[in-house]
């Protein structure tokens, strides 16, 4: 009887050769944005928790007093660069096709010709998906994890890595939560089993319920970034 070979070893191989190329590209771009002073923050979550919606109004309360940019990524469409321009910030697509993720050369070549040192923040938002993402560095230093209160209590048993490769988990469209039957507290019993010690915020954009909390946070994480880059 002939035996057919496995491909399994040369998958791992060319997967291993994609992520190290990837971790490259990210560290380059990493010095590149802190050089140019703009902190960077992604945004991964599955689809319909939201994510559009929230980083809608965080670009439009920024965008007062700062000066802010952001990436979003997709299969097809331009109908999310769309969304969020209305919040007056400037916004480009990454038209991704077959590709259920972003990687670090596509946001790369998205930047294009943008002046990075004329923007205090850029946001990145990923392809909607749970799975891919979390194995891909894309420069940012601040990663966000969103889970809606629509989603299920157990999205972070059902896809630990995301939770574990992310700085805050943020539960959107609290709003509804209680019409809905959203079970809180197994939520964030789900958040601590996968992440102990995770810090988890609750927002709604739509009410602005914790908006205001998640962008001090953010301003604290701003603040300390650019100290540790003082001291180096």
């Amino acid at each position: 009887m002939t035996t057919i070979p496995t491909a399994q070893p040369r998958i791992l191989e060319v997967r291993t050769q994609i992520l190290k190329k990837n971790d490259v590209t990210a560290r380059s771009m990493r010095d590149r944005f802190r050089e140019a002073g703009v902190f960077v923050t992604s945004l991964v979550s599955s689809p319909g928790s939201g994510k559009t919606t929230f980083l809608r109004e965080i670009l439009r309360r920024l965008n007062q007093t700062q000066r802010v940019a952001a990436l979003v990524g997709d299969l097809a469409t331009e109908n999310d660069a769309k969304r969020l321009a209305e919040s007056g910030a400037p916004v480009r697509q990454i038209v991704t096709g077959t590709v259920c993720h972003l990687e670090a050369d596509m946001v790369e070549r998205a930047i294009g010709d943008w002046k990075l040192d004329e923007l205090d923040h850029l946001f990145v938002e990923n392809v909607g998906n749970l799975v891919c993402p979390s194995s891909y560095d894309l420069g940012e230093d601040l990663r966000l994890v969103l889970l809606s209160t629509t989603e299920g209590e157990d999205k972070p048993l059902k896809y630990p890595t995301i939770f574990n490769t992310a700085d805050i988990a943020i539960i959107t469209k609290c709003d509804i939560a209680e019409v809905i039957g959203f079970d809180r507290a197994a939520a964030l019993a789900s958040i601590e089993s996968v992440r102990p010690g995770m810090k988890v915020m609750e927002v709604s954009a739509r009410t602005g319920q914790g908006m205001d909390e998640f962008l001090a946070f953010l301003a604290e994480r701003v603040a300390a970034r650019s100290g540790a880059t003082a001291l180096a």
